[in-house]
């Protein structure tokens, strides 16, 4: 476990405290949390997972770190097998890098690989991982300008060391809670729709253009969710949950983890919790209304994102926990593949020498993808239910419309999403949106095709038992303005 997030007993906290009143202390307090079989505990790390000096960001070599970037999660401890989540401040982690990822954290935690879930925050200064690409790059001699793979097999081995630390010091968890907190002038819809039903202008991260960023608001969830567990009154971990790209502004060649990242370190400073933030469906947000680039707007857009997890932490009130209340199911699943995707002018550009290796890169990921598609290899969502609540762990760039859509499907419980899982397919649209253009749906980004929402969809509705439900993600992709 992290220095920060020892037990209240540990010497750093007592001070001058005699070892007598120490023992004293500590015998009262263990009946009220010993554990028991129907107990939940939990454990939790925090490590770095700052990128090499010289090694490739996502779009540029780094020259230092502005700011740590983490590799931080939660091991659930119940009657049936562990449950882990982990969040890192990366842009992406894909294909066999995911895959890895998830192995080497199971093991570590005694535990199935459907049971891990391993997600990036999406920060574009922050470094990008996939082990299958990297393979491909490495028959042409050129992984290295693209990945970093020694050192991210160094952070996933310090992660699974971390969890097998951790776990012995497992904390029994008495009580949850869950709220919302109102985001306000963050999120904003980058897809602006012209008369005719496509799309005329995309809000990017940083908008310069006023009259693009005076448009409405559009299609959003403003709420940020928030998930925490105690120890009798006292925290142990949040876990947060808010739907938008976190760029501010980058290509700085400085690592850092932007104003989401921002927002989670000032708010665990605040209330002394470890806090686990999670991107949500983000794929078609940004900040671009309430953002010119100007370097001043990051931290303004921390504090919004950080106010809206003081409002949702402030809205909690904890009830009792007990093993029977979580749960983790999963579903495997194949979406189909983008018909743009060529395999013969895929590997033509991989092994063009005249190519940068951005693009060779690119058409590395592209390959992979397309190959995985045609051996029908299974993608998976998985559903962590925490008493009346369930929280989704989707795969890919998702438009947010799948998260409000999953709202939708049970108003009965409190549902948080996550996506940015396995970074492999890409943007992932509604339906509707293939048709509409634009950047997001383009066959530059996204490797899936339109069908893809009727198989998150049922997906979805298997997992949160709400197979009767009609509302679709395309349903909920035209809002009133805002």
């Amino acid at each position: 476990m992290s220095e920060r997030f020892r037990r209240p007993w540990n010497s750093n906290r007592v001070g001058l405290v005699s070892g007598l009143v120490l023992a004293t202390l500590v015998l009262a307090w263990l009946p009220s949390v010993a554990w028991s079989q129907d107990a939940v505990r939990v454990a939790v790390w925090d490590i770095d997972a700052s990128p090499n000096v010289g090694a490739p960001l996502a779009y540029d070599p780094c020259d230092g770190v502005e700011l740590p970037l983490t590799c931080r999660g939660v091991v659930l401890l119940s009657e049936s097998a562990p449950i882990v989540v982990c969040a890192v401040d990366w842009i992406g982690i894909g294909n066999g890098g995911h895959q890895y990822f998830r192995e080497q954290l199971a093991e570590a935690a005694g535990t199935t690989v459907d049971r891990v879930a391993v997600h990036t925050l999406h920060q574009h200064d922050a470094p990008v991982a996939d082990l299958s690409a990297s393979a491909l790059l490495a028959e042409q001699g050129i992984a290295e300008k693209v990945y970093d793979t020694p050192w991210f097999r160094d952070v996933v081995e310090r992660a699974a060391n971390a969890i097998r630390a951790a776990l012995p010091e497992a904390q029994v968890a008495t009580h949850y809670a869950h709220a919302a907190g109102r985001v306000e002038k963050v999120a904003s819809n980058r897809r602006i729709l012209g008369p005719d039903g496509k799309v005329l202008y995309t809000r990017w991260t940083a908008t310069r253009d006023a009259d693009i960023r005076a448009m409405p608001v559009g299609v959003i969830d403003p709420d940020l969710k928030l998930l925490c567990f105690y120890q009798n009154d006292r925290p142990i971990v949040a876990l947060t949950f808010y739907a938008t790209h976190p760029q501010s502004y980058y290509r700085t060649h400085l690592a850092n983890p932007d104003f989401p990242g921002m927002a989670r370190n000032q708010r665990q400073a605040a209330t002394e919790t470890l806090h686990i933030h999670f991107n949500g469906a983000g794929g078609n947000i940004t900040a671009g209304k309430w953002n010119d680039g100007e370097p001043a707007n990051r931290q303004v857009l921390a504090d919004r994102v950080a106010d809206g997890m003081r409002l949702a932490w402030e809205a909690l009130v904890p009830r009792p926990l007990s093993a029977e209340d979580i749960g983790w199911t999963s579903r495997s699943f194949t979406m189909p593949v983008s018909p743009s995707l060529n395999e013969a002018e895929l590997d033509a550009i991989l092994k063009d020498a005249a190519a940068t290796p951005a693009a060779r890169g690119m058409a590395a990921v592209d390959l992979i993808w397309l190959r995985r598609a045609r051996a029908e290899e299974p993608s998976d969502i998985g559903c962590l239910r925490v008493g009346d609540s369930r929280w989704l762990f989707m795969p890919g760039e998702l438009f947010v419309e799948y998260q409000l859509v999953a709202q939708r499907m049970r108003p009965d419980l409190f549902v948080g999403m996550a996506a940015y899982g396995d970074y492999g397919p890409g943007y992932i649209g509604t339906a509707i949106a293939y048709s509409q253009g634009g950047y997001e749906t383009s066959p530059r980004v996204s490797r899936v095709g339109e069908g893809t929402e009727s198989v998150l969809l049922d997906a979805l509705r298997q997992l949160l038992d709400a197979e009767d439900s009609t509302v679709t993600a395309t349903d909920l992709s035209v809002a009133e303005p805002k």
